[in-house]
């Protein structure tokens, strides 16, 4: 499936890229067609084209700001935080997805996700149906959290200066 998205952030220094890397690397492990694009306080990276909409069957949106949306007109919208881009990104492409198979073209936002995980209505996550209980003591029952520890920003900057 082709999709893009856009994350942005206030200062867009790292939150937005970090959402991105993530957005990307999870839709390409997942076997998608993406282009991101990051936008922050020094404009935007990667912009997307006006052909890379046009082919796209869906958009991912992960912004702590305003994004201007006029150029996504009839088209499935996933609106999400950056949070939700670098901790889930699993969940907004399986909503991207959903939407373009359901030939949608409305805006759904992440709380509405979580909102249909309750009531059993639409995508939700096992990780929103389950419960979870930190747990102290020994190093084996601490509890995981945030993403994919292999994504983080040690392991990145590992891999960069490696």
């Amino acid at each position: 499936m082709k999709l893009v998205a856009i994350t942005s952030c206030p200062t867009g220094i790292a939150h937005s890229q970090m959402a991105a890397e993530n957005i990307e690397t999870t839709a390409r492990e997942q076997g998608h067609d993406i282009e991101v694009e990051v936008q922050g306080a020094m404009g935007a990276e990667n912009e997307l084209s006006a052909d890379d909409i046009d082919d796209a069957n869906a958009v991912i949106i992960a912004a702590d700001t305003a994004v201007n949306q006029d150029r996504f007109d009839h088209k499935p919208v996933v609106e999400g935080t950056v949070k939700d881009g670098v901790n889930d990104a699993e969940g907004l492409l399986k909503d991207a997805v959903q939407l373009a198979d359901g030939g949608e073209t409305s805006t759904v936002e992440a709380s509405d996700r979580d909102a249909r995980a309750e009531t059993g209505d639409g995508a939700g996550t096992a990780a929103a149906d389950e419960e979870t209980t930190p747990t102290r003591g020994t190093d084996t029952d601490t509890e995981q959290l945030g993403g994919d520890p292999s994504k983080g920003l040690f392991a990145r900057l590992r891999r960069l200066f490696s």
